[in-house]
């Protein structure tokens, strides 16, 4: 499949997959709201459209596509952000695109859900396919319906359902986490012992990569992360420190310090994306042939190395 439509393309996941995607001899067009800043490189396609909560002719995204790569969506859970946003923005906007591929023709819709249409921000167990798909927010359950849409569109699909993704300007609370490691001070972080998996941005586009050029790949469903077990809070501030060429500096604290205040709070669901496991397999994936590039520790390094893409 060479022609290929990547909606959502300015944002920090669209970027990468339209610089990699290029380099790998793709015809693209990138589908954005407004014109991207800084342009996109020489030969590829740019096509605006509205806010995906407002009505969208797909026909002429996807006129002469051969696949579709669908970023677009409301990105992560947020407060202010209602019910009835997130099912018009991810899962509405998702079926129209799907229903539409499917009478252009298009040969496979590859939608990026999120692990959170899943679980919640936290599991005792590790996670795959599976596991039921119990989301606990709005914008898991607007995932996964989104899923279901696809699912019942006709449309030759591929659905991925990554982790957090990192690597240079990631945004959010990565790149929180980054700042904090960054800093000069001891961080109180060495008794976080919790595992959280998590996805390279070069793991991922080889993932989709992979999907798009593997016809067994169609009709799937596959949990993403990067191989191998995940750091514990801990290891990853020491990983990002060691690769700056630093001391780890990570100080012991009662996790209970921090994890009761924030449920007085009623913050109980931050202090699970703080304190909390989730450990993602992607062994299905791995079965199917799919081979990435690093684990997280030496994906961690090498993002440490790279300067943040404009």
């Amino acid at each position: 499949m060479s022609r290929v439509l990547v909606t959502g393309a300015s944002g920090f996941i669209g970027r990468a997959v339209i610089t990699a995607f290029a380099t790998d001899g793709y015809a693209l067009r990138a589908a954005v709201r407004s014109p991207p800043q800084p342009p996109f490189g020489t030969g590829v396609e740019v096509i605006r459209h509205p806010d995906l909560a407002q009505p969208i002719d797909w026909g002429p995204l996807l006129a002469g596509m051969d696949a579709v790569i669908h970023l677009a969506g409301i990105a992560h859970t947020g407060r202010g952000v209602g019910p009835d946003r997130y099912d018009r923005v991810n899962r509405l906007a998702t079926e129209q695109a799907a229903q539409a591929a499917a009478r252009a023709g298009v040969r496979r819709f590859v939608f990026v859900s999120s692990i959170r249409a899943q679980c919640g921000p936290a599991a005792a167990s590790v996670l795959t396919e599976r596991d039921p798909a119990l989301p606990s927010d709005d914008y898991g359950r607007s995932k996964l319906a989104a899923e279901a849409a696809v699912r019942g569109s006709d449309v030759a699909y591929t659905i991925l359902r990554p982790v957090l993704l990192y690597g240079p300007g990631a945004k959010g609370n990565f790149a929180a986490l980054v700042r904090a490691a960054s800093s000069p001070w001891p961080l109180p972080a060495r008794q976080f012992t919790n595992r959280r998996s998590l996805l390279g941005i070069a793991n991922f586009i080889s993932a989709l990569s992979f999907v798009l050029a593997t016809p067994d790949a169609a009709g799937e469903t596959y949990v993403v992360a990067d191989p191998g077990a995940p750091p514990s809070l801990a290891e990853l501030i020491a990983t990002l420190r060691q690769a700056q060429g630093r001391r780890p500096l990570l100080l012991p604290l009662p996790t209970s310090l921090v994890e009761l205040p924030l449920r007085i709070l009623g913050r109980g669901d931050l202090w699970q994306r703080l304190g909390g496991n989730l450990r993602v397999a992607p062994d299905k994936l791995i079965a199917a042939g799919w081979r990435p590039p690093h684990d997280t520790r030496s994906g961690l390094a090498a993002m440490v190395r790279s300067p943040p893409r404009a």
